[in-house]
C-alpha cells in the first residue's frame, strides 16, 4: 500500500496512542482520535474504533495465551459491557442527527471535560452501579466521538494497572464492534472508512509490540502528564475547529 504524507502522520499517531493503551488501558481514542480528526474529519468515529478492536484482540489474546487471568474478572466487566449496547445505539442516532461542527463542538468539549475528570482524579469504587453507568455512556460518547474510555477509566482508577489493561480490553473486544455495527446501520461505515482502517492496521500492529517490548521501563506517573497535555491541546484546537464551522453557518 502507498501511503501520501498525511497519512503518514496518521499511521505514527496511531502507533503513538496505540502504545499508551496497551500501557494503560486507556489512550488511545483520547490522543489519538482529535489529531487523527484534525488530519482527516472521516478517521472519527468509524476507523479508530475498528483499530481499537483490534488492539483490544491482541490483548485479550495475549492474556488468554499466557493463561494471564489472575488480574482479570469477566464478572465484574460483564454489567458495563451490557450496558455498553443502548448507549451505543444512542450514540449513533446522535452521529447522525446533528451537523458538523456541532460534532466537532461536542467531541471537543467531551473530551476536555474527560481530561479536567482525569487531572481531578475523582475517587470512583468499582461497583456494579457505577460500572453500569460508565458503561453506558462509554458506548454513547464513544460511538458518537469515539473517545469512550475515561469513563470506564474514571470507574477502574483504584485499580491496579494490569487489571486496568486487561479489563478494558475484554470491555472493547465486546462491546466496540456493537458501536461498529450500530453506524453501520446508520450509514457511517462504507469503503472509504474501511480502507482508512486498513491503512492504518499496521501502526497497530507496530505499536503493540513496542508497547510490549518497554512495558518494564514506563512508570504510569511520568507518561499521564503528557498523555493530558496532548489530549488538552487536541481538544481545544477542535474546539476552535467546530466554533469556525459554527461562525461560518
Amino acid at each position: 500500500m502507498l501511503y501520501t504524507f498525511p497519512e503518514l502522520i496518521a499511521l505514527l499517531i496511531v502507533i503513538c496512542g496505540i502504545v499508551l493503551q496497551t500501557w494503560f488501558g486507556i489512550g488511545f481514542g483520547l490522543v489519538a482520535a482529535p489529531l487523527l480528526f484534525l488530519i482527516n474529519p472521516s478517521y472519527v468515529p468509524g476507523p479508530i474504533l475498528i483499530l481499537g478492536t483490534s488492539l483490544s484482540v491482541l490483548v485479550v489474546s495475549r492474556l488468554m495465551l499466557m493463561n494471564n487471568q489472575g488480574e482479570f474478572s469477566w464478572r465484574r466487566i460483564a454489567p458495563a459491557i451490557f450496558a455498553r449496547l443502548p448507549g451505543a445505539w444512542l450514540g449513533a442516532l446522535l452521529l447522525v442527527s446533528i451537523p458538523a461542527w456541532s460534532l466537532s463542538l461536542l467531541f471537543g468539549v467531551t473530551l476536555l471535560l474527560a481530561v479536567l475528570l482525569t487531572w481531578k482524579v475523582f475517587k470512583v469504587q468499582t461497583t456494579k452501579t457505577s460500572l453500569i453507568i460508565a458503561g453506558f455512556f462509554s458506548g454513547l460518547i464513544g460511538t458518537a466521538t469515539s473517545v469512550g474510555g475515561p469513563p470506564m477509566a474514571l470507574v477502574y482508577q483504584e485499580q491496579n494497572r494490569i487489571t486496568i489493561r486487561n479489563e478494558l480490553a475484554a470491555f472493547f473486544l465486546i462491546g466496540t464492534p456493537f458501536s461498529i455495527l450500530a453506524l453501520y446501520l446508520q450509514g457511517n461505515i462504507d469503503t472509504e472508512i474501511a480502507m482508512l482502517s486498513l491503512k492504518m492496521l499496521p501502526g497497530v500492529i507496530i505499536g503493540f509490540w513496542l508497547a510490549n517490548k518497554f512495558d518494564g521501563n514506563i512508570s504510569p506517573k511520568s507518561a499521564k502528564p503528557v498523555l493530558l497535555l496532548v489530549s488538552a491541546v487536541s481538544a481545544l484546537l477542535v474546539i476552535g475547529k467546530g466554533l469556525s464551522g459554527w461562525l461560518g453557518t
